[in-house]
């Protein structure tokens, strides 16, 4: 994947973006979301994350997958913690660019000052996101048992952390 390239996304990535979230939608349990959102609340979506690190992975001039970290809630108190969020198109799971945008996104994240980032990971049998984020030093903090309805069952989540930037210091 020497031609693979990661930069932040923009306005005219929004429709690849939207394709590789509707599949995950449909036919997946990363996302609890039952309909896949259209490309106008995609880009609201984008939008809202102004500030955030929200990387685009391109292979062969082609969005493949994207990556993206956000407030893991909103109250003031949480300011300095973040949810990740990674989707990779189908047909190129499992080449390493899951990774690659994790890495990425630890690294901005941290440089932009945050000091924890939290993976809540939709379904327990989501064993390649875990692994994902186990070799990215995330730790299993906690799973949510039965607390999600999609495709006729119910679903936990997995909840994982990892320290970024510098825990030396007690401010950001």
């Amino acid at each position: 994947m020497s031609n693979l390239v990661i930069r932040a996304a923009t306005e005219a990535d929004i429709g690849a973006i939207t394709a590789i979230y509707a599949h995950a939608v449909r036919f997946g349990t990363a996302s609890f979301e039952i309909e896949p959102p259209d490309e106008a609340e995609m880009a609201r979506r984008l939008g809202n994350l102004a500030g955030f690190p929200y990387l685009i992975a391109e292979l062969d001039g082609r969005v493949r997958g994207y990556a993206y970290a956000g407030p893991y809630r909103m109250r003031v108190a949480y300011r300095y913690t973040l949810e990740d969020s990674i989707y990779i198109a189908p047909e190129f799971h499992r080449r390493g660019i899951g990774r690659v945008l994790l890495g990425r996104l630890i690294t901005q994240s941290a440089e932009r000052g945050f000091r924890q980032m939290v993976a809540v990971i939709g379904d327990s049998a989501q064993v390649a996101s875990i692994a994902l984020h186990r070799a990215a030093g995330f730790r299993m903090v906690g799973t949510l048992e039965a607390v999600g309805h999609k495709f006729d069952r119910w679903l936990d989540t997995v909840l994982m952390q990892r320290p970024i930037g510098d825990q030396r210091t007690g401010d950001r």
